[in-house]
């Protein structure tokens, strides 16, 4: 891992910057009812303050439904907002064909079959897609639900599965991080991006970074990015610190 110091250095001298964050278990602490879940108030200071400042753009991007992470993180304009993991922008959010609409018809009816009575199971429905979240059960009860849908819902054509932390993301059109941030970089003409996440999702957005880029992973686990911190407190120290390189 090299200097992150060094690097936010770098990278807040550039002309045009992208910051892209994902949420929960970065900006805001991994809770048991994601509901409950908000981001740290030095965190939230430190991103409205990134956003007004000339030539940044700052977006949220996460699993959430756009609908839900608006409403936990408390987030609006300036700062941009991407759900689903890059099936809604907030600009306009995912098109399905009718192909693409009678597939999420069954895959809900069959997902709402399948999770119907066990504890601590919920899903999420999407634009684009259903999530099946696992936090609140019993260990033995996530295992058999999640392996159920691996080897039924998530292995039907036309189905792309994104494993979370206690959750898998079932979505009728193909959505990453990693194509959601390709995507901003296009539209907002970035010269480099800071990208920073903690869960095995945000490793399509590492993967795309690029020189004069900055990945940073949250915790532990094997990635893809250039440097590591270990959880939202040191993410809120580092966006002070870009704000204040870049406030300059």
């Amino acid at each position: 891992m090299t200097d992150l110091r060094a690097a936010l250095t770098e990278l807040a001298a550039v002309p045009r910057l992208l910051v892209a964050l994902d949420f929960d278990g970065v900006l805001a602490p991994l809770v048991d009812v994601p509901s409950e879940a908000r981001p740290l108030p030095a965190a939230a200071a430190a991103i409205g303050s990134l956003a007004t400042l000339p030539d940044t753009t700052v977006v949220m991007v996460s699993g959430r439904g756009l609908a839900d992470l608006a409403a936990v993180s408390g987030f609006g304009a300036p700062i941009r907002l991407v759900g689903s993991h890059g099936g809604e922008f907030d600009d306009g959010g995912a098109v399905l064909d009718d192909d693409q609409r009678a597939r999420l018809d069954a895959l809900t009816a069959e997902l709402e079959a399948l999770v119907d009575g066990e504890p601590g199971v919920r899903l999420e429905h999407k634009p684009a897609g259903v999530a099946v979240h696992v936090r609140g059960a019993a260990p033995e009860v996530a295992r058999r639900v999640l392996d159920a849908v691996r080897s039924g819902p998530a292995a039907r054509d036309g189905v792309d599965a994104t494993p979370g932390k206690d959750v898998l993301d079932l979505a009728v059109l193909q959505v990453n991080k990693g194509l959601a941030v390709d995507v901003l970089r296009e539209r907002t003409g970035a010269d480099a991006v800071l990208f920073a996440g903690d869960d095995v999702t945000d490793e399509t957005a590492f993967a795309v970074l690029r020189d004069g880029d900055v990945g940073v992973k949250v915790g532990e686990g094997e990635t893809a990015a250039g440097h590591r911190v270990d959880g939202p407190p040191d993410v809120a120290a580092l966006l002070e610190d870009l704000l204040a390189l870049r406030a300059r």
